[in-house]
């Protein structure tokens, strides 16, 4: 079974926030990665709007709606983040934000805004009453609900028992671990974890620091569905474009 590829446009989004203006254009660059194959898009919406913006938001989703119903290709549109992140300024609370733009699935992240990135799984057992009347709520409004998780079994059932349609596996200890050679063990873990999420009707999903070197070996791990990749991938789109770029610069730098 072949693993469906989200690419999370946050790091374009960043790159475009350090300076005035709408370059790079996120709409064109989440087109040129629907058109290239990608099987959707995430955006990761914050608070503090460090990267994708609401509006983001918005024109994604418009996006892949457009692609999926110009291709008929069963593409998606993903949203996570913080969904007990208050409101603020014109970011209106991820589940607003969710119920107005439909994604295809939101991703329920326990990040905070002292987070450079999401770090670790959700707390079932100090959030569960929390987080269930919000899953209940998008899936009412027919949205998949996954939530990031660490491969740990007692929190992968509580999963389930709130209504969470799949999981999101934080596969960054597992990235780490792989750079020093001693991936095993860890994979090891997020495997036992994925076979109880198969056997008790969790869908699969994984994220954080996968690249294409350490996904030969995660794209074993038992009913993967899917997998958000972005900070990796636009490291690469750098490393393996650099030289084409510069050239091509360089050619325009010569006398005519």
């Amino acid at each position: 079974m072949s693993i469906a590829l989200s690419i999370n446009l946050n790091k374009i989004a960043l790159i475009r926030n350090s300076r005035e203006g709408n370059f790079p254009d996120l709409k064109k660059f989440g087109q040129l990665c629907l058109d290239n194959g990608a099987n959707g898009l995430t955006v990761h919406p914050r608070p503090d709007q460090r990267h994708i913006k609401p509006c983001d938001t918005r024109e994604l989703a418009l996006v892949v709606k457009y692609f999926r119903a110009q291709t008929g290709k069963n593409t998606e549109f993903n949203i996570e983040g913080n969904p007990q992140a208050a409101p603020r300024g014109d970011y209106p609370g991820l589940i607003p934000l969710a119920l107005e733009t439909q994604p295809d699935q939101c991703t329920l992240v326990p990040d905070s805004d002292n987070q450079k990135t999401s770090d670790h799984g959700f707390d079932l057992t100090s959030t569960a009453s929390q987080l269930e009347p919000v899953i209940r709520r998008l899936k009412d409004n027919g949205i998949r609900v996954s939530l990031f998780m660490d491969p740990d079994i007692e929190q992968i059932r509580l999963a389930k028992e709130i209504g969470a349609d799949r999981i999101e596996l934080y596969t960054g200890p597992f990235a780490q671990a792989f750079e020093q050679n001693k991936a095993e063990e860890i994979f090891q873990q997020h495997g036992e974890a994925a076979q109880l999420a198969q056997s008790i009707g969790l869908g699969i999903n994984a994220g954080h620091d996968l690249n294409v070197e350490n996904m030969a070996m995660y794209r074993k791990l038992p009913g993967l569905q899917e997998v958000s990749i972005g900070h990796a991938l636009t490291v690469d789109a750098l490393l393996i474009g650099m030289k084409a770029t510069v050239q091509r610069y360089l050619s325009v730098c010569q006398p005519g």
